[in-house]
């Protein structure tokens, strides 16, 4: 079956990819990726400072003018901030040392099948809830089993508190409380091959692990061999429980631990 076909594009950043589409979860492909064949959606908050918030301890983020039409000619903004900083992804080198670093992947490594599981309802009950097997179990009894190296997005609802302290949901000691995904979920996920070599983890919160997680538990799992992270995603509404795609675009950084991004869904028309 042929899982990867070549496609180059631009968006913000240098994006690339070479993947075939993930029809079902039963893994049926598509045989080509071009305008009217499939469609394009954001899975990326805007980067806008007045609205993202910053993990614990990360750089602030700022976005300062410093050219404009009237007096340069032309329009520009100068960008500080951290590679983590809103919707990113990130590269294994982020959590493991000696692990591939944004230059080191592929873009191959970028573009992948994508599976959707709504555990909205469970973390509005719970703001420390973690993704279990069973769930993922559950959800394959009504949806087919998981197609090796996929994305694996749990979708929690922490997007619609984007912006407002309810997002990092600190608590009167400064921990973090959000949701994620059970450690041995996600050992559960590389022993299966639903992440396989190349696949990953994606979450609408700051990143794959329960914010009350101090060790990363969950990250340092995901975070080997070629899997990325995708986090803090937007427009999960959009984005099909089965049959899409992601492709993570941004900035290729030398030696960069990953890169803020415009995350497209990547859906069959």
């Amino acid at each position: 079956m042929q899982r990867r076909n070549l496609l180059a594009a631009a968006a913000g950043g240098a994006v690339a990819g070479a993947a075939a589409l993930a029809g079902t979860a039963s893994a049926q492909t598509t045989d080509a990726l071009r305008p009217g064949r499939t469609r394009l959606i954001s899975l990326s908050h805007v980067n806008d400072p007045a609205k993202t918030n910053i993990y614990p301890g990360d750089p602030e983020f700022t976005l300062e003018t410093i050219a404009t039409i009237e007096n340069e000619g032309y329009y520009l903004q100068y960008v500080r901030e951290g590679e983590a900083t809103g919707t990113h992804w990130g590269a294994p080198g982020h959590f493991n040392a000696g692990e591939p670093l944004a230059d080191d992947l592929d873009p191959n490594d970028l573009f992948l099948p994508a599976v959707k599981i709504d555990v909205r309802d469970k973390c509005a009950r719970d703001a420390d809830y973690a993704l279990t097997v069973d769930d993922v179990r559950t959800w394959e009894r009504r949806n087919g089993r998981i197609p090796n190296e996929s994305m694996i997005i749990m979708w929690t609802g922490w997007e619609y508190k984007w912006g407002t302290p309810a997002f990092p949901n600190l608590d009167a000691d400064g921990v973090l409380h959000q949701p994620g995904f059970a450690p041995e979920t996600v050992q559960w996920f590389i022993d299966t091959g639903r992440i396989g070599r190349n696949g990953g983890t994606g979450i609408d919160t700051f990143g794959p692990d329960l914010g009350t997680d101090p060790d990363f538990l969950a990250s340092l799992l995901v975070y080997q061999r070629h899997r990325i992270s995708l986090e803090i995603l937007a427009g999960l509404a959009k984005f099909p429980t089965t049959g899409g795609s992601v492709l993570a675009g941004g900035f290729i950084n030398h030696k960069g631990s990953g890169s803020t991004a415009l995350i497209f869904g990547v859906i069959p028309a």
